[in-house]
């Protein structure tokens, strides 16, 4: 598939994420569902869109993440496995056309500093997408595309109805009598990643120390430069084991709502 936009694909790997019991092993974007990593299936959600390239921000595990791609038979390399390598860039030909670019972004750096290590390869793009390793959802990047082209600002968050995580109890005295499934309310959405951006973002970014959900976004806000595309279909996070279970019983189910290819 040819590509729909230009516009390259940024994702955020370097954390540890320690919420999940796997991850003190192994780095979260490397977690199995249905046998492949969370990152491959982040990868083929975006490719099978038409997104063609990628640079993987790497920090915790990142041996591990390229020795992945580095071992497996659906990409090839240029050039010797150098895990020591600040930069890897490999290609896949099947199911579909792409270069992913593994970039070191330090073991220590916070979401905002790995964006603005990557600069040197974004800066001349008109636009780049960023998003998470540990998210999926059914999202329709080309309408996020068109929502982002059409407003003309410098970046756009796509907004997500937050998961039914917690129970509500209601509690007389020391009993419980009532246990309800909490339901989000009506107005209430959260970041649900999948960010359409302009390389101009970068300058509100001041180093590796700098969340990017913290100063950069409130600082979009305030100018008026941060617009929000709803995302009204699934979007789900792994963070934890039962996450990682529910993940997996989509994925078995016959009908995985991000599986788009």
């Amino acid at each position: 598939m040819p590509p729909l936009f230009s516009a390259p694909a940024v994702i955020l790997a370097g954390g540890y994420g320690t919420r999940l019991d796997s991850s003190r092993d192994q780095p979260k974007p490397l977690t199995e569902i249905g046998g492949e990593p969370l990152l491959w299936h982040v990868i083929r959600l975006l490719g099978s869109q038409g997104m063609a390239e990628f640079y993987i921000a790497l920090g915790f595990g990142s041996a591990a993440i390229k020795r992945f791609f580095l071992e497996n038979d659906s990409f090839r390399h240029d050039g010797p496995a150098d895990l020591e390598a600040d930069e890897i860039t490999v290609f896949s030909t099947t199911p579909f056309e792409s270069t992913i670019h593994l970039v070191e972004t330090g073991m220590e750096t916070n979401t905002g500093g790995r964006i603005k290590r990557l600069a040197p390869f974004l800066r001349d793009k008109k636009q780049f997408l960023m998003t998470y390793a540990d998210s999926l959802a059914n999202i329709e990047l080309p309408n996020l595309h068109a929502f982002h082209e059409a407003h003309g600002k410098l970046a756009t968050v796509t907004a997500v109805r937050p998961p039914e995580r917690f129970g509500r109890l209601v509690i007389e005295g020391d009993t419980v009598v009532r246990f309800n499934e909490k339901k989000p309310a009506d107005n209430e959405w959260i970041n649900g990643g999948f960010f359409m951006l302009h390389p101009d973002v970068l300058e509100y970014i001041d180093g590796d120390s700098t969340a990017w959900e913290q100063e950069p976004v409130v600082r979009l806000t305030e100018e008026g430069q941060l617009k929000c595309y709803h995302h009204h279909g699934f979007w789900a996070c792994l963070d934890t084991q039962k996450e990682k279970n529910q993940f997996e019983a989509l994925w078995k189910s016959g009908s995985c709502p991000w599986k788009l290819w």
